[in-house]
């Protein structure tokens, strides 16, 4: 995989998008600063220097939904590497549909973008932002929403953009090739063995409704499965509270 490494960029994931025509090869970006950084659903997200920013764009195979699965890929990946980063004394979890949580709070999100072309997928950026250093405050995330944690706060370790790709970008590479080679289910399983809450009542929230019940699964794609009072629902996208 390629690597480009930038002192400024309004945001990596758009410019994964500039460079994706051009691209010949999966090619990670790292910015040391971004000036519009963004999460889910248009939300600002803090950018401090010193914390990491970075986007892999590639041109996966296959429908939206397969491209969808990168977000396990990338949170099982990014688990590993911060896992081998602080050591056996931090405790690692991954909430759906694309946040990593650090002894309970959180300290990376996820953010997927994609361009189609016909039925498929023209390119897939996977934008990640690791607290290395400083947390937004606790007031700025709405509520319910899972506290801000940096891996310094919560593990002392100093750990710097560079040193966590050098750990991510293997890392996604082997989780890449498993579900190229055996497909979502061997992920399935992995990212289930570290979810959080998993057995336990959550919110959902999706565009038009919120969505109280236990946290029973995923399934074969992805998509949440609680158990509601009203019975098993299935929910492809949403935001998740508890």
């Amino acid at each position: 995989m390629a690597r480009h490494v930038l002192a400024e960029v309004d945001s990596t994931n758009s410019e994964a998008a500039r460079l994706a025509p051009r691209l010949t090869q999966p090619t990670w970006i790292l910015a040391r600063r971004q000036t519009a950084a963004r999460g889910r659903r248009g939300r600002a997200w803090a950018a401090p220097e010193g914390n990491f920013f970075a986007t892999l764009v590639m041109r996966p195979s296959g429908d939206p939904v397969a491209a969808a699965q990168r977000s396990f890929v990338a949170a099982l990946a990014l688990a590993e590497a911060l896992g081998a980063a602080v050591g056996p004394g931090a405790a690692l979890s991954l909430k759906w549909p694309n946040d990593v949580l650090l002894n309970g709070g959180k300290v990376a999100g996820i953010l997927l973008e994609s361009a189609g072309k016909g039925a498929g997928v023209s390119h897939l950026a996977i934008g990640i932002g690791v607290n290395l250093i400083a947390a937004p405050p606790a007031e700025a995330v709405e509520p319910g929403a899972a506290r801000p944690v940096s891996v310094m706060g919560e593990t002392g370790v100093r750990l710097a953009p560079e040193t966590l790709l050098d750990l991510l970008a293997p890392a996604f590479a082997r989780w890449e090739a498993q579900l190229s080679t055996w497909g979502f289910a061997p992920l399935r399983t992995a990212w289930l063995a570290r979810a959080a809450r998993l057995g336990q009542p959550i919110t959902a929230r999706t565009m038009t409704e919120t969505i109280e019940g236990t946290f029973e699964t995923i399934d074969e794609a992805g998509a949440l499965v609680l158990r509601t009072a009203a019975g098993p629902r299935t929910i492809p996208a949403a935001d998740v509270y508890f």
